[in-house]
């Protein structure tokens, strides 16, 4: 009997291990799609765009979700929005520990109302 109750405790620990380190894979992403709307949206060469605010606001609260993932950063700026054009990328920045950090984004998909992108850590 106590055997049982010991290899029904090993495996509930590997479940719980294993679960954690998805849901920091999950909180940790740098993949978004975000609805482009009125509020949202602004034009870039003449192609529909996510507004650098709206990009900006979202990588600096994705850039660091957890404690043990990323680093702190100050407010991102982008140099402009986002062209919804799968490919499109750009480069926004922000301060970290008093250094200068580049963050690369691009467009993974875009259609009419909504576009996917990615940022790099």
């Amino acid at each position: 009997m106590q055997r049982k109750h010991v290899i029904v405790i090993g495996v509930t620990a590997v479940a719980l291990v294993g679960g954690g380190a998805g849901v920091t894979y999950a909180v940790s992403g740098t993949q978004s799609t975000t609805e482009l709307d009125s509020h949202s949206t602004v034009t870039v060469d003449g192609h529909k765009a996510l507004s650098a605010g709206i990009l900006g606001g979202r990588i600096q609260s994705k850039y660091r979700p957890l404690p043990w993932v990323g680093r702190d950063i100050g407010p991102v700026s982008c140099p402009s929005g986002l062209k919804a054009v799968a490919g499109a990328s750009l480069t926004c920045t922000a301060e970290a520990d008093g250094k200068r950090v580049e963050i690369p984004v691009t467009a993974v998909k875009a259609g009419d109302t909504s576009i996917t992108w990615k940022f790099e850590r």
